[in-house]
C-alpha cells in the first residue's frame, strides 16, 4: 500500500486552491460539497467561481502565488497550468507542513483527490496512488451501478439509532449480526421503496427483540493455494464474520488480508522438525476455548482442509466436545497449481486417473503402495516432498517407472513467484536442487507433466529436458517391474 488512506474533515476548516480555470471549479465543487472555507488565489477567475464569491460560499485572492496564501490552512489544491508555479506551492506548503494536492502531478503531492461513489454518508473512495486516474474512474462506474443509493438513507437510519443498538446489542458478534440483517432484511428492502417511515419501524421492532447469548461455532475454510482469487465467496464470508482465526504457515498473506481488521489472529502452522502432535493439540485446546467463549472460530488451512490438512482430525475433536461447526471447502494445491503451470491431471491420450499422495514420512514407516504407482496412465501428486525428492524417484524407478517419465516440480503455485521445473524423473532430485526449488512445492509425476512445456501460462518455467509430451509411445515409459 503505497499511500494511507484518510477521510478529512474539512468542515469550516481554511482549504487554499491556487488557480482558477475549469479543473480548480470541480476541486472547488468538492470542498464546499464537504463544508470547507475555500479560497481561491489567481490572476483571473471564471464566471463560475465569480458567482460563488458573489453568493458569498468562497473568498478569492487576486494576484500571483504567494507564500502567505497558506497561512492557517489545513488543505492546499495547486491547480495552475504553470509547472514551475505549482513546484513553488509544493514547496511552501512542504515547509509549512500542510498537505498539498499538485493536480495531475503524483511526485509533487502529499495527498491524492480520489474518484468517489457518494452515497453520503457513505463515501467510497477509489484511488490508484496517482498513477492511474483512468483506472480509478473505470472502477468507481462499476461500484456506482452495484451500490444502491439506498445504502445513503439506511447510513442516516443507522446513525439515529447508534446508541441504542449498542446498548441492547453490547456484545459485539450479535451487534455485528445486526448491522448484517439491517442490510439484507426488510429495512433495506423499504429503503429501496423509499419507505423510511416503515423501515424505522422494521429496524426498532427487530431491536426489541430479545436476543440469546452468543453460541460458539467453528468454521474450517480452506484458503486455496496462495492466489487470494482463488478463495471461494463462502470462504471469503466467514473471514468477515469471524472472530478468531486459526491459520496454517502455507495460508497467504493476502489472503488473510481479506480477513476483518478487528478479528483475533493465530498463527498456528506447522514446522520442520517441531512435535506435530503437541501442536495439533494445542490448534484443538485453542478451538475448545474461544468456540466456547462464544466466538465465531475460522481455522483456516492452505488448500483444502479434507487433503493431508488434518481436517477430519479437527471435526471429530469438535464433534467430540459439542461444538457446532460447518466446513467450507477450499482449491487443493493439486489442482490448482496443475491449472496454473498448464498442466491437466487427467487427459484422454495419457492419463485416466489421478492419485493425491502425501510424501511428508520418514523411510522407516513408508506404506505407499510403489508397485500400483508405478503404473501408467496416471498423474501422481506428491504434497509436501520437497525433502523427499531423491526418494520419490529412487522408490518409482525401483517399481517400475522408466527414468524418462516426465515430472514437474511447482514451487509457489498461483502466487506472484511461481516457479515450474520440468525434466525426466531420474534427474529429479539433482535439478531440484540445482534451481534451488524450496517448500511449498507440489510434484507431479506422469505423462501430463510434460505438457506444461506447451501450456504453461502462468510463472516462470524452467525446462529442464523433458521428454515430449506427444510420444506415440508414452505408456512404455511405465514398464512392470519383474
Amino acid at each position: 500500500m503505497t499511500l494511507f488512506p484518510l477521510f478529512a474533515d474539512v468542515k469550516g476548516r481554511r482549504t487554499v486552491v491556487v488557480g482558477a480555470g475549469s479543473v480548480a471549479e470541480r476541486k472547488v465543487g468538492s470542498l464546499l460539497a464537504a463544508g470547507a472555507h475555500v479560497v481561491v488565489g489567481a490572476l483571473t477567475f471564471t464566471e463560475e467561481l465569480l458567482r460563488l464569491k458573489k453568493q458569498g460560499k468562497i473568498e478569492t485572492i487576486t494576484g500571483r502565488f504567494e507564500p502567505a496564501w497558506l497561512d492557517e490552512a489545513w488543505l492546499i489544491v495547486a491547480a495552475t497550468n504553470d509547472t514551475t508555479t505549482n513546484q513553488h506551492i509544493a514547496r511552501c506548503a512542504q515547509q509549512q507542513r500542510i498537505f498539498i494536492n499538485v493536480v495531475d502531478d503524483a511526485q509533487l503531492s502529499s495527498f491524492h483527490v480520489p474518484s468517489i461513489v457518494d452515497r453520503s454518508p457513505l463515501i467510497v473512495a477509489i484511488s490508484s496512488s496517482g498513477t492511474a486516474p483512468m483506472l480509478a474512474r473505470r472502477v468507481r462506474e462499476r461500484l456506482e451501478a452495484l451500490l444502491e443509493h439506498s445504502l445513503g438513507p439506511l447510513a442516516v437510519l443507522a446513525q439515529k439509532y447508534r446508541p441504542a443498538i449498542r446498548r441492547l446489542r453490547p456484545n459485539l458478534r450479535s451487534r455485528r449480526e445486526f448491522y448484517d440483517s439491517l442490510l439484507d432484511g426488510p429495512v433495506a428492502a423499504a429503503l429501496r421503496k423509499e419507505h423510511g417511515l416503515l423501515a424505522e419501524h422494521e429496524l426498532k421492532k427487530a431491536l426489541a427483540q430479545p436476543q440469546p447469548a452468543p453460541t460458539g461455532k467453528v468454521a474450517l475454510v480452506g484458503a486455496g493455494p496462495g492466489d487470494p482469487d482463488l478463495l471461494t465467496i463462502k470462504g471469503l464470508r466467514a473471514l468477515n464474520q469471524a472472530d478468531v482465526i486459526l491459520y496454517d504457515r502455507l495460508v497467504s498473506q493476502e489472503v488473510l488480508a481479506l480477513a476483518r481488521r478487528d478479528a483475533l489472529q493465530i498463527a498456528v502452522g506447522k514446522s520442520p522438525g517441531e512435535d506435530h502432535d503437541a501442536t495439533q493439540r494445542r490448534i484443538h485446546d485453542l478451538l475448545l476455548t474461544h468456540a466456547r467463549s462464544g466466538k465465531y472460530v475460522v481455522r483456516l488451512k492452505g488448500g483444502d482442509a479434507f487433503i493431508f490438512g488434518r481436517g477430519g482430525e479437527e471435526l471429530e475433536f469438535l464433534s467430540e466436545h459439542g461444538i457446532a461447526y460447518e466446513v467450507v471447502p477450499g482449491i487443493t494445491a493439486a489442482l490448482a497449481c496443475a491449472a496454473y503451470a498448464g498442466i491437466p491431471l487427467t487427459h484422454r491420450d495419457y492419463a485416466q486417473s489421478v492419485r493425491l499422495i502425501t510424501a511428508h514420512s520418514s523411510h522407516e514407516d513408508d506404506t505407499h503402495d510403489w508397485n500400483s504407482l508405478a503404473q501408467g496412465k496416471q498423474t501422481l501428486a506428491f504434497y509436501m516432498g520437497v525433502s523427499q525428492l531423491s526418494w520419490l524417484s529412487t522408490q518409482l524407478i525401483e517399481h517400475g517407472c522408466a527414468g524418462d517419465t516426465p515430472f514437474a516440480l511447482i514451487e509457489n503455485g498461483t502466487r506472484s513467484n511461481q516457479r515450474v521445473l520440468n525434466g525426466p524423473l531420474k534427474d529429479l532430485a539433482t535439478l531440484a536442487d540445482k534451481h534451488a526449488f524450496e517448500t511449498p512445492s507440489l510434484l507431479l509425476v506422469g505423462e501430463t507433466a510434460a505438457l506444461t512445456e506447451k501450456l504453461q501460462w502462468f510463472g516462470t518455467s524452467i525446462n529442464a529436458g523433458a521428454a515430449p509430451y506427444a510420444d506415440a509411445d508414452a505408456s512404455s515409459r511405465f514398464v512392470r517391474a519383474a
